[in-house]
């Protein structure tokens, strides 16, 4: 029996629930290198398909999500960041606003090197947050939903997102890159008020893990 079309695989899901639901960790999709998008999906279905993973971001809440998050092999991404956050998280985790953006085949790659660790979640792994070191500064090459090639430096928080969504599209959960000491629930209110600080700094001291240091 021949493979179901990816056109079809899109179909179906966009005729399905909605919003889109997000799969969770344990499904083989998350953990398997996501094929290019390269001319599959018509340019009707490749923007319904980017709505609909638009609004299934913003109903999680979440600000990001890629494709195999939603159970599709496809290089293909979108990220939005309103960056409701108070002043101090703003400046320690360099969180600025990002419009609706849409990653189409991305990679990035570190400018500089240097790295920074702040807690991280993910849509698929409900329930838990945990400290991951990334780097401060990436180069992002990708293409946008029309095609047009995008090339761009992302910093701070923009740039953490970035490398989040990229990875999802490589098979890579950000537990694997995470400082597994870290991990906290965030199914109680006493665990998230306890490591809400702006950066992870007392995490690091009372669970005992260490921090990446500047250059």
């Amino acid at each position: 029996m021949s493979p179901t079309p990816l056109s079809d695989h899109v179909e179906a899901l966009l005729t399905g629930e909605q919003p889109l639901p997000v799969v969770a960790a344990g499904d083989p999709v998350l953990r398997r290198p996501a094929e290019p998008l390269d001319g599959q999906l018509s340019d009707d279905l490749l923007a319904r398909l980017i709505e609909a993973m638009r609004t299934a971001m913003h109903a999680a809440p979440g600000v990001g999500l890629a494709a195999p998050q939603i159970g599709l092999p496809l290089r293909l991404a979108v990220i939005e960041d309103a960056a409701d956050v108070a002043d101090e998280v703003r400046t320690a985790r360099g969180r600025v606003p990002q419009p609706f953006r849409v990653l189409v085949n991305p990679s990035y790659e570190a400018v500089g090197g240097q790295q920074a660790a702040f807690y991280e979640g993910c849509l698929s792994v409900p329930g838990y947050q945990a400290v991951v070191a990334r780097y401060e500064r990436v180069r992002l090459r990708a293409l946008d939903e029309l095609g047009r090639s995008v090339d761009e430096e992302f910093s701070g928080w923009p740039a953490r997102i970035v490398q989040h969504e990229t990875d999802h599209l490589n098979g890579t959960l950000y537990l694997d890159l995470a400082e597994l000491r870290s991990l906290a629930s965030t199914r109680t209110a006493s665990a998230v008020e306890r490591w809400a600080q702006p950066t992870p700094r007392l995490a690091a001291e009372e669970l005992g893990f260490t921090l990446p240091t500047a250059d």
